[in-house]
């Protein structure tokens, strides 16, 4: 009897232990397959994504700003615009947003230029969340709502932040993929003839 629980017992964990490793084998299965159907799915947006280019008119838009205002794009047309689509989540747009509120502070007003800083509200966990990341980061410029993503798809942003710098026509000059630091956005406003 005693060879027979004994028995028993290393069946048992033997038993375990392979319902074990074949557990953790399908979950790895599956996290390669689902990593790599991501990848395929990266690359053929990436093939098929034209973007926005020096020239080009850029989709109007109507976003409500964090004051509760109506933003048209279209309005800014006369000024230089450098318009920009970020998250608070995103590392790179924290690291941003600094030099953009210190380059507006400095040369906004003579340089008959606007920020126009488009939140990727679908993506962010509230509403909440982005003003009070503005008001602890000091933001003053504007900072529209784009929250059903639709000019995000619009606009066929993948990385963040991207920002399009635009003509006093309202054209764009440049297309910026990372994040801009004041000298950067000196060089590209300044440039625009």
């Amino acid at each position: 009897m005693k060879k027979n629980i004994g028995l028993i017992m290393v069946i048992a964990l033997i038993a375990i232990t392979v319902g074990v490793y074949a557990k953790d084998q399908i979950a790895k299965d599956r996290e390669t397959k689902i990593d790599e159907s991501l990848l395929g799915a990266s690359i053929d947006l990436n093939q098929k994504q034209k973007g926005l280019r020096k020239g080009d008119t850029p989709p109007d838009f109507t976003l409500e700003t964090v004051d509760g205002e109506k933003l048209t794009l279209s309005d800014f047309k006369g000024k230089k615009v450098i318009l920009n689509f970020w998250a608070t989540w995103c590392p790179p747009c924290k690291a941003e947003m600094p030099h953009m509120q210190k380059y507006y502070d400095k040369k906004g007003k003579e340089q008959n230029f606007e920020i126009i800083a488009v939140n990727l509200t679908k993506q962010e966990k509230s509403k909440d969340l982005v003003t009070k990341f503005l008001k602890n980061y000091g933001i003053t410029f504007h900072v529209p709502f784009d929250v059903d993503g639709e000019t995000e798809k619009a606009y066929k942003v993948i990385t963040y932040p991207s920002t399009y710098i635009l003509n006093e026509e309202g054209t764009i000059e440049h297309s910026i993929i990372g994040p801009m630091n004041e000298d950067m956005m000196e060089t590209y406003i300044t440039g625009i003839e």
